[in-house]
């Protein structure tokens, strides 16, 4: 194996498939288990909503805000909260909130391309990255000298850690061999969640724009499990337990890099779908018992509370009078702040002030998300 220099661009990584015999190591295969089982139990909870898309802005938008924390880009949820409402217009929203809510349009936008295409392709890829960064760049240019280095609040914040292959041909050879792995099953018969492990470790290191990889690469991941029918709604939490666990996650990277440790890389991504989906199955577990509570609440307080409104009321934290109007199938303004103060009444939304905007925040939600 020739010797890892990370200051010199990265242009001798390996093609896929592994020549390391990973697949079937012991401990990566009782690890594929648990977490193919996790991952399942999510997939039967997603069902057992009434509306299967109504949570999955909610628990998109989880994903955005700590997929983005991970790369520094922070932001409240009860700022994003307020955001997407879609009360605020966009020049109003400060740059953190921005990015957050590109990363959610970015992954929708790749849900979408996949229904198109039938696969992800780099047009898909290229897609997503262009919707987080509001960017028309493509793949780096061949001259760029892009390499990546320690934060400012790292030691020896600013030295070189890795330097990704340069040269136009030599990122789209490693991009089509990327894409011909994910998607030729014959070929590269792989269990499809060792798959996932092994391409995000190779998308991050072929590095392939010049700025949002590291997002690109996580929304990447949850495509392909959708793609792949491992889920059926791009749902899985897994930024949380990358940001807890940022310095191994960024440690098991660098020694695939210098010592290809295949077997380590694999084992903590493994690890991370079992854990995130055992998270997001709790989340959802939680939202959908509060939902019923809730339902069965405002029923008895309220005579025309119903099924509709509780959804509504639980697709997102913050309302407005405008979003129940069309459940309501009323537009007066009167009537409508009528129907809110009968809510706030009853305790099941909390008014809240910003300016001559009124929010209403379902605290029960928001206790949920953010625990």
């Amino acid at each position: 194996m020739p010797i890892f220099d990370r200051t010199k661009p990265f242009n001798d990584l390996p093609l896929l498939p592994l020549t390391e015999d990973i697949t079937n190591d012991i401990d990566v295969l009782k690890k594929l288990v648990l977490a193919s089982r996790a991952l399942a139990t999510v997939n039967s909870n997603v069902l057992r909503l009434p509306n299967p898309l109504m949570l999955v802005n909610t628990i998109a938008l989880q994903e955005a805000r700590t997929s983005t924390e991970i790369e520094n880009i922070f932001t409240t949820e009860d700022e994003l909260y307020k955001a997407i409402t879609d009360t605020l217009k966009e020049e109003q929203n400060n740059t953190a909130i921005k990015e957050v809510i590109r990363y959610r349009e970015a992954m929708w936008a790749g849900y979408q391309n996949l229904d198109t295409n039938r696969g992800i392709d780099l047009e898909t890829i290229t897609r997503v990255f262009q919707q987080i960064k509001n960017t028309t760049s493509k793949l780096r240019s061949p001259q760029a000298q892009v390499v990546i280095k320690r934060g400012q609040s790292e030691f020896r914040a600013g030295e070189i850690i890795y330097t990704p292959p340069r040269g136009g041909a030599i990122i789209e050879s490693l991009m089509k061999n990327l894409i011909d792995f994910l998607n030729d099953d014959q070929k590269y018969v792989d269990d499809p969640l060792l798959k996932m492990c092994i391409a995000h470790y190779q998308f991050e290191a072929i590095h392939p724009f010049y700025d949002g990889n590291g997002r690109t690469g996580r929304i990447l991941n949850l495509l392909y499990l959708v793609q792949k029918q491992l889920l059926i709604q791009p749902v899985l939490y897994l930024s949380k337990y990358i940001i807890i666990n940022k310095e191994d996650y960024y440690y098991h990277l660098g020694a695939v890099n210098q010592h290809r440790a295949w077997k380590n890389w694999i084992l903590f991504m493994l690890n991370a779908v079992e854990n995130t989906s055992l998270l997001t199955s709790s989340l959802i577990d939680e939202i959908i018992k509060q939902m019923a509570e809730t339902l069965a609440y405002g029923k008895a307080n309220i005579k025309w509370y119903n099924k509709e409104i509780n959804e509504t009321l639980f697709s997102q934290p913050y309302c407005k009078p405008a979003n129940l109007a069309k459940v309501l199938k009323r537009s007066s303004r009167t009537t409508l702040t009528k129907y809110m103060d009968e809510l706030v009444t009853a305790k099941i939304l909390t008014p809240r002030r910003e300016g001559k905007e009124i929010y209403y925040l379902n605290e029960d939600l928001i206790r949920i998300l953010q625990s």
